[in-house]
């Protein structure tokens, strides 16, 4: 079974939590042991990728130079500040006007000592035909001056200065400015915007946002920082829980540290090996732990840090990426998320002709090609999207081999935890082992965070060292989420107590269904209750009876509500999601319907009409999976019925005690614990909403 068909996930606890907030049963593959990059590598300002283990001295003596878009800026400080000068100069020199009241100018029209003037609107410029003194300072003449006219005024000005021989021109207000002010307000404002954007690039091309040897105008920027060499590496070591893989990469090791012995066979190294894994599935960590076991030097970046606005800028950064790896080599480059450029090309997003992202997936496809199996390169790739990818990227001679990190296996799970537990002191009781029963479905990502939420619990808590109780209540608080202090009615406490002792007994009494570990009252997250259901062992294939019996356990809350209450309420709203889930798998995609046959109908994603199936096809499905559920509610309610003793004796042990383990759930159901079903699938959460559709 391909991983996209694997059935909803391992962890059925019966989790209602409220519109679109139930937990997700899809499969959680993956064993990340986490991608972050990680004590001891370093990032350059200007450079997308980080560094670790480059050699003593590479790099130095590559000083930073001072960047030059000081100069322009004082350019053009000076060249503003010269122009202002100029200007305060110009009206200075065209100044000396004493401003003088309107009567005291309507006295000097009298007077016939007026020569010329020049009318601005109400103002008024003018000179004397000979000085006169300036009024209130009889020690103080003046020629030229201002005054304005009031608007109100209706004598007869232009006669009066006539009659005195005054010449007289109106000027407008503009063309009193000098020259240079005029050009200044022309021009300013398209000078301010190519500074500021000259400013932009430049200041960007100084922090690396712009890329490339010398970025877009040439220059260099700010240089690497050699790597200290002593800093610690990431191996084998601390990667646990996917010894497949490991076994699988350990040529590229092998080859990295003794080239020769395959040169002399006339092998050549694979030139790209792509990681396919969910997120967390520790793809990042291993591509490092590769570089770290083999003691060469690793350069690691994400795609979308290529990608910049300016068009043929990941180009230059893939171009001197690959080129300081080959200055080092043998080496390894690892590119991150590589679905964000290596799409498949001559889609949507190239009409219009070719884009950034297209541009730089050429520039890989070349580089990647350029390399002959001497120079001793290897590059890493990691996805969780391997079906997008542009076959050219994935033809041999680029990336010549695919792996697949999948989700560790119970043993694998509880390697991890050991590693992540280095460094946290644990108490005699807590038990790693049982933990990882307890977790299937996780990733080393997950099991990481749920080591960091115990330890947080327990400093909360004043402990010095890490209880079996912490782990169990940070698993508790992942899988079905912080507990609430909520006091609910004794009616709504009633209907949730029914609601998840419906789930939990069709889980003890279906065959093959999952031991139920815990039943809970307390509301937790958006959840009213909680029924959590995992596993012994973990479980890759699923039958029609497993399938069936999912759905049934799934709307065990909904017919036990109605078996002993008569009504239906929104608490079932992520039950009812899961069960459609499946049911319209089991019809549209696993070929498990009679009326629909072996045919895949439904895709993993997008509309099944793109795909060509016609709406009759369709509409079959809906039919099946409508009648598949009514048939596993109407078998939940008959189980319900036929053993209504056992769900009420469950229902009152929890309005008395709110919260019953696997042991004391199955007591109440009178059930043996030893009896459990024999199958043992995935981990379920279920739970009753507690906000209405």
């Amino acid at each position: 079974m391909s991983e996209k068909d694997q059935p909803p996930a391992q962890d059925q606890s019966t989790a209602d939590r409220g519109p679109g907030s139930g937990r997700d049963q899809g499969s959680g593959q993956g064993s990340g042991q986490g991608s972050g990059q990680g004590d001891g590598s370093q990032r350059p300002p200007h450079k997308p990728w980080r560094t670790e283990g480059l050699p003593p001295g590479h790099g130095d003596g590559d000083k930073p130079r001072r960047p030059k878009w000081w100069k322009w800026a004082a350019w053009i400080v000076g060249g503003y500040l010269v122009l202002f000068l100029l200007t305060t100069m110009q009206d200075q020199l065209a100044g000396g006007e004493q401003t003088i009241a309107y009567t005291d100018f309507t006295a000097q029209v009298q007077k016939q000592n007026v020569a010329e003037i020049f009318a601005r609107g109400d103002t008024i410029q003018g000179r004397l035909k000979a000085a006169a003194p300036v009024p209130g300072k009889t020690d103080q003449t003046f020629t030229k001056f201002t005054t304005e006219r009031p608007t109100f005024a209706n004598d007869n000005l232009y006669g009066d200065l006539q009659k005195g021989g005054a010449t007289v021109r109106a000027t407008p207000v503009v063309a009193q400015r000098g020259v240079l002010v005029n050009l200044l307000i022309s021009l300013g404002p398209f000078i301010l915007i190519a500074a500021f954007y000259w400013w932009l690039f430049r200041r960007q091309r100084a922090a690396g946002g712009l890329g490339g040897v010398g970025g877009l105008f040439g220059g260099g920027g700010q240089q690497k920082k050699p790597v200290d060499p002593s800093t610690v590496r990431v191996t084998f070591a601390d990667v646990a829980g996917i010894d497949e893989v490991e076994a699988e990469i350990e040529e590229v090791v092998d080859y990295l540290k003794d080239p020769d012995k395959y040169r002399r066979l006339g092998a050549r190294a694979p030139k790209g090996v792509l990681l396919e894994g969910a997120p967390g599935t520790g793809k990042t960590l291993l591509a490092r732990a590769t570089a770290g076991e083999a003691g060469v030097p690793f350069f690691s970046a994400s795609a979308s840090e290529f990608i910049e606005m300016i068009v043929g800028v990941g180009a230059s950064r893939v171009r001197e990426l690959f080129g300081e790896a080959r200055k080092v080599a043998p080496a390894i480059i690892f590119i991150d998320e590589i679905d964000t450029i290596g799409r498949a090309r001559g889609g949507a997003r190239s009409i219009g002709g070719h884009d950034e992202g297209e541009q730089t997936l050429n520039q890989i496809l070349t580089e990647m090609d350029g390399f002959s199996g001497t120079e001793g390169v290897v590059t890493l790739a990691a996805t969780n999207r391997a079906d997008v990818l542009d076959p050219a990227l994935l033809r041999p001679g680029r990336f010549d081999r695919t792996i697949t990190v999948n989700a560790p296996d119970q043993p694998g799970r509880e390697a991890i935890l050991k590693v992540h537990a280095r460094g946290k002191p644990l108490a005699s009781d807590a038990d790693l082992n049982a933990l990882s029963k307890s977790t299937p479905g996780m990733t080393g990502a997950d099991l990481a965070n749920l080591l960091n939420e115990a330890a947080l619990a327990a400093a909360r808590q004043g402990e010095s060292q890490i209880t079996q109780r912490d782990l169990t209540d940070a698993l508790e608080k992942i899988q079905l989420g912080a507990a609430r202090n909520v006091v609910m009615p004794e009616e709504e406490r009633r209907r949730t107590a029914y609601h998840e002792g419906g789930h939990a007994l069709l889980g003890m009494i279906q065959k093959g269904a999952d031991p139920v570990r815990k039943v809970s009252i307390i509301p937790r997250g958006r959840a009213l209750g909680v029924t959590l259901s995992t596993p012994d062992t973990d479980r890759y294939g699923y039958d029609v009876e497993y399938l069936r019996g999912r759905i049934i356990g799934a709307l065990g809350g909904m017919a036990a509500e109605q078996e002993v209450l008569g009504v239906v309420t929104t608490g079932a709203e992520s039950d009812l999601e899961t069960a459609t889930r499946i049911a319209r798998s089991m019809v549209g995609r696993w070929g498990m319907s009679d009326a629909i046959g072996p045919v895949s109908i439904l895709p993993s994603e997008g509309d099944a009409r793109t795909a060509g199936v016609s709406d009759e096809l369709l509409n079959t499905v809906d039919s099946e999976v409508r009648s598949l559920i009514e048939q596993c509610y109407a078998e939940a309610r008959r189980l319900l019925r036929d053993n209504r003793p056992r769900l009420d004796s469950i229902a009152e042990q929890l309005l008395l005690h709110e919260t019953l383990d696997e042991a004391d759930a199955y007591a109440a159901a009178g059930i043996p614990h030893n009896n459990r079903p024999e199958l043992t699938p995935e981990p379920q959460t279920s739970a009753r909403d507690d906000t209405a559709g």
